[in-house]
């Protein structure tokens, strides 16, 4: 799905860039322009990186 229509920007970018470090808004706004424009994917992009982030922290073994 479409996060950012004026940088053509996917949830799949937004993962990918999650995978590549990104950790933070200004992450994404730097790598891949999300909210640079009008800025109505912010709040999207946003709960994006933060399901994605939970999802990943999710996935890490614990260490015992």
């Amino acid at each position: 799905m479409y996060v950012c229509l004026c940088r053509a920007v996917t949830e799949r970018h937004i993962v990918e860039a999650v995978d590549g470090g990104a950790e933070r808004m200004k992450h994404l706004r730097h790598d891949l322009g999300v909210a640079t424009e009008c800025g109505r994917c912010a709040t999207c992009a946003k709960d994006c990186l933060k399901e994605t982030l939970a999802s990943r922290r999710a996935e890490q073994p614990s260490v015992s």
